[in-house]
């Protein structure tokens, strides 16, 4: 087996990856899709963490838009996220790949609540840990909640899982000519304000040294390839 570049991940999906015809809802086809993904990572012997958006159920900038108090609409995102991390859970589950659902919210009868050793414990006797309900705050996004997780359990790199084959300097569906990044750092990243992440994220992922992985998820190879060293993606890293 060739040696791998990183052997603790966080992965981070969005809610839509989940959801069926126009990212909505939650699809028990993609759940098993995704499911299969991350088999073939754990079955390479990578310590797999995920964090989950909840786009296909809530968007709360539609709340917002109605004069929904923000905060209100940051909590209804959270227990989406949860609910989309049981169906994710259940698909692992069903593929042979144990897992635990791990909330910053407190709701002991469905997911474990988030404490740092345990959560590492769990990755190191080999089960895939999926960190629920983003920071327990609002105000804060789950690309946020991908950092903070990724560096309180020590992982070696965010993995942040697209439908694009990485970071491009203008829409790739829209612009042809749009060119792709294969590098990048942090700051020049933060510069370009590129909507991929937001700040928050990265500038705590810059400020712990923690790399930054955009790649296309659904490429079959992209993410095995990635996590062997190949060249694909956009690296973004100090």
């Amino acid at each position: 087996m060739a040696e791998l570049k990183y052997k603790r991940i966080l992965l981070k999906l969005s809610g839509e990856a989940l959801g069926g015809e126009g990212g909505l809802g939650i699809n028990v086809d993609e759940a098993e899709v995704i499911a299969s993904r991350v088999k073939e990572v754990y079955d390479m012997g990578v310590e797999v963490a995920l964090v989950i958006g909840a786009g296909n159920l809530w968007r709360g900038k539609q709340g917002l838009e109605r004069g929904m108090d923000r905060a209100t609409a940051d909590y209804m995102g959270m227990l989406g996220t949860v609910m989309n991390a049981l169906a994710v859970m259940d698909a692992l589950e069903r593929a042979g790949v144990y897992t635990r659902v791990m909330s910053a919210i407190e709701m002991r009868a469905i997911a474990e609540p988030y404490i740092r050793r345990r959560a590492i414990r769990h990755l190191e006797k080999g089960r895939v840990v999926i960190f629920s309900a983003g920071t327990g705050n609002p105000y804060f996004s789950t690309d946020t909640a991908a950092a903070l997780r990724a560096t309180e359990i020590g992982a070696n790199v965010v993995i942040k899982a697209t439908k694009v084959n990485g970071v491009y300097d203008s829409d790739p569906k829209k612009n042809p000519n749009a060119t792709m990044f294969h590098h990048m750092t942090h700051i020049d990243f933060l510069s370009r304000r590129l909507s991929v992440m937001d700040s928050t994220a990265v500038t705590l992922c810059m400020e712990n040294d923690l790399p930054i992985l955009v790649l296309n998820f659904w490429d079959v190879k992209a993410l095995t390839g990635a996590l062997r060293g190949e060249a694909i993606g956009t690296l973004v890293s100090s």
